[in-house]
């Protein structure tokens, strides 16, 4: 447990007495009984305001949407926590989900799920639905969701004799190696060393799983190990650039960087900025090992535990959750539905590229449910640096990240 964020809440217990009077005057500042406030981040925060608007053409509830730059929105939730006086409806970034709830900061939605059968789990991707609960309480639903999938040019791969995408460890490292032969400056998988979960789809991929039942989570496992030994020889063996280099939009179209792992967001920036790639490029499920796996991220909508306006955020996250009301947002923002049965419409089905999210989707997995993730994953990507940067030993490297992580989770 982070002792930061539960001092806080202990330190503010009886500084919550007076401001209970006050509590959640965001929602209240204006007197309207039907008036909840809404958090959410960034771009989607501006845009949710449209969404927002279709909402209130149907309920009498009127909606407050604050956008927050996502910089600042981790301060201002614990602000809004030590304080008790937040928002009514709360986006919540995935990996935060466990700090907040651990903090007590959550409506547990279990007991409304009979009237809203769209909070139910069963709803959602099986990924999905681990970010959903904490200690035994459903406290969140998922608003959107995002994996990853190969990105490759299929002109360059059958310039290599790869018809298809390369389904499988071996064809990946074959085909990129191929790729890397082709001249200086060219490579053949480029691999983002700031993202922190492709370490560990590759851990998946490789049998990796974390033992949460013992709290233990496993990242001395071989399989942990030697996924971190496979992402490193691309690196080792010029196949992927070390160095930060050019765009990879830029270097996608170009050629030189022909594959990569990303996420949906990445369709409509390939249409809009390399429209001459029409036709020559496509997306794929990600390379198997002993698995498939890639990861499922996204954002959750959770009611914020002493609102006082239960009802109406009920209805608000109802309204979010409904199959319709997703695919309106996809066509508003081009972020994934959660809902499994949005994909069964026919503009996600036929389209070859996010068909191939649907498909990765239902083999995704989220990080484990843990506060101190955003820590973990942090001081892994320092690890990966050292090692493809500084030529550290792989193993001598992750025995030093294990201690540290063993630290930050004895805190």
């Amino acid at each position: 447990m982070k002792k930061s964020l539960v001092m806080i809440m202990l330190s503010t217990m009886v500084m919550a007495a007076f401001l209970s009077g006050c509590s959640n005057s965001e929602s209240n500042a204006d007197g309207d009984d039907k008036t909840i406030s809404v958090w959410a981040m960034g771009e989607e925060g501006k845009k949710l305001k449209d969404l927002a608007a279709k909402f209130e053409q149907q309920s009498d509830v009127k909606v407050d949407v604050q956008a927050i730059p996502w910089d600042s929105a981790h301060d201002k939730l614990l602000t809004a926590v030590a304080s008790q006086n937040g928002p009514d409806v709360l986006q919540l970034g995935t990996t935060w989900v466990p700090e907040f709830a651990e903090a007590g900061a959550l409506l547990d939605l279990t007991e409304y799920q009979e009237e809203y059968p769209e909070f139910k789990q069963e709803n959602y991707f099986e990924g999905a639905q681990d970010t959903m609960e904490y200690d035994g309480q459903v406290i969140g639903v998922p608003w959107y969701v995002e994996t990853r999938v190969l990105y490759y040019r299929e002109d360059l791969l059958a310039e290599v004799g790869y018809d298809e995408a390369p389904a499988t460890w071996d064809e990946l490292k074959d085909a990129s190696s191929k790729l890397a032969d082709r001249g200086e400056g060219q490579y053949g998988l480029d691999i983002d060393q700031n993202d922190q979960i492709t370490p560990f789809i590759f851990a998946w991929q490789n049998g990796y799983e974390a033992d949460m039942e013992n709290d233990d989570l496993n990242l001395d496992s071989p399989e942990f190990v030697g996924a971190i030994e496979y992402y490193h020889s691309f690196f080792e063996e010029g196949i992927s650039q070390t160095t930060e280099g050019e765009d990879i939009t830029q270097a996608f179209s170009k050629g030189s960087k022909p594959m990569f792992f990303s996420g949906p967001w990445m369709i409509s920036i390939l249409n809009d900025q390399a429209p001459d790639l029409k036709g020559k490029w496509g997306t794929a499920v990600m390379p198997k090992k002993e698995t498939g796996d890639s990861s499922i991220g996204g954002a959750n909508f959770s009611i914020f535990h002493n609102s006082e306006k239960v009802d109406e955020s009920l209805e608000f996250l109802s309204f979010i959750s409904e199959v319709d009301t997703q695919m309106d947002w996809l066509e508003m923002s081009n972020t994934l539905p959660s809902r499994v049965e949005a994909w069964e419409k026919s503009s996600l089905q036929d389209d070859p590229m996010y068909a191939s999210f649907g498909k990765q989707l239902e083999n995704a997995n989220a990080g484990p449910q843990i506060e101190e993730w955003d820590q973990v994953t942090q001081e892994l990507l320092d690890s990966i640096e050292r090692i493809n940067k500084g030529d550290a030993d792989v193993e001598a490297e992750l025995e030093k990240f294990n201690e540290k992580v063993q630290e930050i989770r004895s805190e």
